[in-house]
């Protein structure tokens, strides 16, 4: 499979000068804040979000000083809701790291998340980047409530094939969607090409969750997301609303009854995995993967053919056959 530096190929300059470009827009005069917000930078993932908004500007124009800002404000305000929902979680690790309220506590993590939170603001509000600003505050409201939607079906376990959807159309993909319509909106692209973009990426983050919730299945998986977690954390995912949705009304008790009140028992949660395996539910989420994935790959076909493009198609394929 090729590999993210590859996808990366013809935007790798960009990537590296928007690297220094962020660690700039985080600088404080306070010592502390400095202090937290480069082991932040050090513990950066695979620059996921970047390559989506430097690509989707490739795609359709010309890569400019405001596609950099783009960059810099949805992973500002991207790092500010991780360092929230760290706390709201009670969690003390991140991607193999110490989470920030695990080593400087919770005060101080919610009060660095609001300075990330301003910073991306006031990053926008000090270029006129309104534009940019709209699309991210919307993916940020809609991220919170696809996260509140999941906690309240958590609670009564009612959840169906399209609230899951909604769920994580919410959740997921409208981050990645805003980064495909901010990288095309920072290229000057119409109101047609933003939305159809922002479209394309929704279907991609959807693929990508689905991928994600996949990993909960497959004890040999390269992720480093514990096996059964999910069930753990009482979440409906696809595989587990197929078997419901395949399962006469006994089974059901016994699947809600361990997803409810047995998530911690090793062997129950053992079983229910196994028996999400054998009603298909597996392979109809994966099937369901490769359906938003060609509807993602059809809208990015009526796009220019050129290198961002085609590490675009690349970056898409990536997310669903990933190991990690």
């Amino acid at each position: 499979m090729i590999t993210l530096k590859e996808i990366q190929a013809p935007i790798l300059e960009h990537i590296e000068i928007f690297e220094k470009k962020f660690r700039a827009s985080m600088k404080s005069s306070v010592p502390l804040l400095d202090t937290i917000t480069r082991y932040i930078i050090k513990r950066k993932g695979k620059q996921m979000r970047p390559m989506f908004v430097f690509l989707s500007a490739g795609v359709c124009g010309e890569i400019l000083e405001k596609t950099y800002r783009a960059a810099s404000l949805i992973e500002l305000l991207h790092t500010a809701t991780l360092v929230h929902d760290d706390v709201v979680d009670d969690s003390n690790m991140r991607r193999g790291f110490f989470s920030i309220n695990a080593l400087w506590k919770n005060k101080i993590s919610v009060l660095v998340g609001d300075y990330l939170l301003s910073k991306g603001l006031l990053l926008s509000l000090e270029h006129d980047d309104f534009r940019l600003l709209k699309i991210v505050s919307e993916a940020t409201r809609e991220m919170s409530e696809g996260e509140l939607l999941q906690i309240e079906k958590a609670r009564r376990l009612d959840i169906r094939e399209d609230i899951y959807f909604e769920i994580i159309r919410k959740k997921t993909a409208s981050l990645i969607a805003s980064c495909c319509a901010c990288g095309v909106a920072s290229t000057g692209a119409d109101e047609a090409t933003i939305g159809k973009m922002r479209l394309f990426g929704e279907y991609v983050g959807i693929a990508f969750q689905i991928k994600d919730d996949l990993f909960d299945y497959d004890a040999a998986n390269a992720s480093g997301k514990p096996h059964g977690i999910d069930i753990r954390d009482r979440k409906m995912t696809l595989p587990l609303i197929y078997l419901l949705n395949h399962s006469d009304s006994s089974e059901k008790r016994w699947i809600i009854n361990t997803v409810k009140n047995h998530n911690t028992d090793q062997a129950r949660v053992k079983q229910l995995i196994e028996k999400v395996a054998g009603s298909g539910g597996i392979r109809y989420a994966h099937d369901k993967m490769m359906e938003y994935r060609e509807k993602a790959l059809a809208l990015l076909s009526e796009f220019p053919d050129n290198p961002s493009r085609e590490s675009l198609r690349q970056l898409v394929i990536f997310t669903t056959e990933r190991n990690k």
